[in-house]
């Protein structure tokens, strides 16, 4: 008796905020834990500075920081150093994707394809890119190119591999339907494959841009003599620490400003779509 009474219970669980695995989850919850997650850094800075526990040359004050970041915009031109680091990191990226996108449509579309390119891009995509820098400089000088080679090479081949896996996600069952409807080839490609394909093809994008930005850093280390990486390695030189940390909030920053405006885009194009990036 007591072996079916145990038997016949149930556990349930209980209803939990913070737990729950994708179930409801507070709409204005999600901005409140989004701020303080950036607030915490922001917490223990100024308790490490301002406290003294650091040596202000080492980690200055978030006032001393921004004080000094003023101080870039008005006398070094800071503007300029920000628009020449945006300009490469946009061309590089741009570039990433008009290359990377189609050859990972290729790849998980096509056997033929995966096995001529997949091989090559999943082995490069372990390559240090700084140990291209030597090569790059005698292949394209010291101008601005090298420097979108650079950023171009970091994430052209994590796009193309990312986006070939998502497209071999889609379940067989979806192309044999179409064959089933009269669907040709092209027809698979551009009205099945490609709209499948494309919340996957924004959330790759939004992940590898910043990348491009970890990338940028590199780049400029190649005779820059203009741009945010520039001003970090410059100011790292003379130890200091207010302008380098700065433009990394600059960056951070932009990387925000980038973020947003991804999730708009995927709002606004693909509403009916759920993106797998936060």
């Amino acid at each position: 008796m007591s072996y079916g009474k145990s038997y016949g219970r149930r556990r349930y669980l209980k209803p939990s905020v913070f737990w729950s695995i994708r179930q409801g989850f507070p709409s204005w919850l999600s901005p409140v834990l989004t701020t303080l997650s950036l607030l915490v850094p922001v917490i223990i800075w100024c308790f490490l500075s301002y406290g003294g526990f650091v040596n202000p040359k080492f980690l200055p004050t978030p006032t001393a920081t921004l004080a000094t970041g003023i101080d870039m915009l008005r006398t070094e031109a800071l503007f300029a150093d920000i628009a020449a680091s945006f300009l490469m990191v946009l061309a590089g990226f741009i570039a990433a994707a008009v290359v990377g996108i189609p050859v990972g449509l290729a790849m998980g579309t096509f056997y033929s394809m995966d096995g001529l390119l997949g091989g090559f891009f999943r082995t490069v995509r372990y390559a240090p890119i700084n140990a291209f820098v030597p090569l790059i400089i005698i292949w394209a000088g010291l101008g601005e190119s090298p420097k979108i080679i650079i950023i171009f090479l970091g994430i052209v081949f994590y796009n193309a591999t990312m986006i070939s896996d998502a497209v071999k996600f889609i379940p067989d069952e979806t192309l044999n339907v179409a064959y089933t409807l009269g669907a040709t080839r092209r027809d698979l490609l551009f009205r099945v494959i490609l709209p499948a394909t494309l919340p996957n093809i924004i959330d790759a994008l939004k992940l590898n841009v910043a990348g491009a930005w970890n990338f940028l850093i590199i780049s400029e280390l190649i005779a820059a003599q203009k741009g945010l990486g520039f001003k970090i390695i410059y100011s790292q030189r003379f130890l200091q620490t207010d302008k380098v940390l700065f433009c990394i909030l600059v960056i951070l920053a932009i990387g925000l400003a980038t973020d947003l405006f991804f999730k708009l885009i995927f709002r606004l194009c693909l509403p009916w779509a759920e993106s797998k990036t936060s």
